[in-house]
């Protein structure tokens, strides 16, 4: 079964299964396998506080790091080619989802150098692990690169919903070169918004936390505000996956994640249908 899509962001806070893939891909130069690092923090990024938050039940059903739902690493993802800028989906928009603007100070448009489609996952292969599967097609693009100065500091994409307090998201994975965020206080990505941040270094205070409360049994884990600096672009870009309810989306939708640049969305595309 091919992997469905919806045809724009609209979180229900509802569960929703992963749909498995359908066949492992030959072997292929440009597939890209992101390695787990430890961590190494660029000249000048210190070590942040960050606080926590308890996790509602149920917990992951195995380990952060081995599943592929919350390490990106585990599916890779391939490039691709198509337009460079914001696209235009038809269908309604959710005001309150995640604004990747706000992940610069100030907020703003970056440049798009690079494309990428993520791998599906198959579920029913190997069980109970899985493997990987064909690029996922629902859209043409489900992983975005940005261009960034030389270490800039970079904050979650905002969203005006807390999920207690003034605290916005909360940490499902991280490691040096990736972080994984949702916008719920649920163990899962299938509730609600995700977002993949590949390719920047992690501050070493986060991942430190992170580690310490995931090791602890993750009955609670690292909890993050709008603003907040979660690391730096050391190498002058970093790449951005969303999602919601387990789906992956197109990041260059400028209606549900740029929300203040529609006037530049001058690109009409249509959603492949199975």
């Amino acid at each position: 079964m091919t992997t469905q899509l919806p045809l724009h962001a609209q979180s229900s806070g509802l569960p929703g299964d992963t749909i498995p893939g359908e066949t492992i891909p030959p072997d292929a130069p440009a597939i890209f396998l992101p390695l787990v690092s430890a961590a190494e923090a660029p000249p000048d990024q210190l070590p942040l506080s960050y606080a926590s938050l308890p996790v509602e039940p149920p917990p992951s059903d195995r380990p952060a790091e081995a599943h592929p739902d919350l390490n990106l690493a585990l599916r890779g993802f391939v490039e691709t080619a198509g337009h460079l800028g914001l696209v235009n989906y038809g269908g309604d928009t959710d005001p309150q989802a995640p604004q990747i603007d706000g992940m610069f100070d100030p907020p703003r448009l970056p440049t798009f150098p690079a494309l990428y489609q993520v791998y599906d996952w198959n579920w029913g292969c190997a069980p109970p692990a899985g493997c990987r599967g064909e690029p996922i097609s629902g859209y043409p693009v489900t992983l975005l690169e940005m261009a960034t100065a030389v270490n800039e500091q970079i904050r979650i994409p905002r969203r005006a919903p807390s999920i207690t307090g003034d605290f916005n998201a909360l940490v499902l994975y991280a490691d040096a070169r990736r972080l994984t965020i949702t916008y719920t206080r649920r163990d899962t990505a299938a509730v609600g918004y995700l977002v993949h941040l590949e390719d920047f270094a992690v501050n070493p205070g986060l991942i430190a936390l992170y580690q310490s409360l995931n090791a602890a049994g993750r009955g609670a884990l690292p909890a993050l505000r709008n603003g907040e600096i979660v690391g730096v672009a050391d190498r002058g870009a970093l790449r951005i996956a969303t999602r919601d309810t387990g789906a992956f989306l197109d990041p260059r939708a400028c209606k549900d994640w740029w929300q203040g640049y529609l006037s530049q969305c001058s690109v009409q595309l249509r959603r492949s249908r199975h």
